[in-house]
């Protein structure tokens, strides 16, 4: 048998991004994050957050679920830390939702700093108000129901992006980034970087010092818009 195939469909203990990543990670933007991680790791626009000034940065609890049942996602928060993100695939089903009020002030209290769910959730104004972190694919009135087997901290995709337990994600009005545990301290001095650069590029814009990219040229000539000695 394979070590797999041997696993359990709850697992309990996972190997999580370091406690200083995640703080050094939530002072940048999901973009930058997502930029300086070679274009990728950006959920689908789908899974948004219930209000813009919704912000989380931690480590992925992952969860997946059957359509329209929570079960598993009660196990989740039974055994998540605080500081932990729930990452849930709901399959992107939007027929009943599958988190609430009541759950969102059990996270709360729980200490969990943020949840991802490609489904539907509910009590939208009431979560606004609470101010938890909730980012989902839409909304719906209906209840779910608790009584379908899934899969706790096992690798999921959602919104096109494989996410395993213990990766750094990053959500902000702009939606959501995942960041692999293993790479996340390294991007870090890249995001530094970048967010200089882009505050450098902003300044010479204010001040008319560069009004466009003085990589345009080049790549508009490498793409054939113009010849080489041209310049627009």
């Amino acid at each position: 048998m394979s070590q797999a195939a041997a696993l359990p469909d709850v697992i309990r203990s996972i190997e999580r991004v370091d406690a200083a990543t995640v703080a050094a990670a939530a002072q940048y933007p999901s973009s930058i994050l997502a930029d300086v991680a070679g274009r990728r790791g950006a959920l689908s626009g789908r899974i948004a957050p219930l209000a813009p000034s919704m912000r989380f940065a931690g480590p992925a609890i992952t969860v997946e679920v059957r359509p329209g049942d929570n079960l598993m996602i009660h196990a989740a928060m039974a055994v998540a830390q605080a500081g932990d993100v729930l990452v849930i695939d709901g399959k992107g089903d939007l027929s009943s939702a599958l988190m609430g009020e009541i759950m969102s002030q059990q996270c709360v209290a729980l200490g969990i700093v943020g949840v991802v769910i490609d489904g539907a959730v509910r009590d939208s104004e009431a979560i606004r108000e609470l101010g938890f972190p909730m980012y989902a694919a839409g909304l719906n009135p209906n209840g779910p129901t608790k009584s379908i087997a899934g899969r706790l901290n096992h690798p999921i995709s959602i919104g096109g992006v494989s996410v395993n337990p213990g990766d750094l994600v990053v959500g902000d009005a702009d939606g959501v980034t995942v960041i692999e545990r293993d790479k996340a301290a390294a991007m870090l001095p890249l995001a530094a970087e970048k967010v200089a650069a882009e505050t450098r590029r902003i300044a010479d814009i204010r001040s008319r010092k560069a009004l466009r990219p003085g990589w345009l040229d080049a790549a508009l000539r490498a793409a054939g818009v113009i010849k080489e000695g041209e310049t627009l």
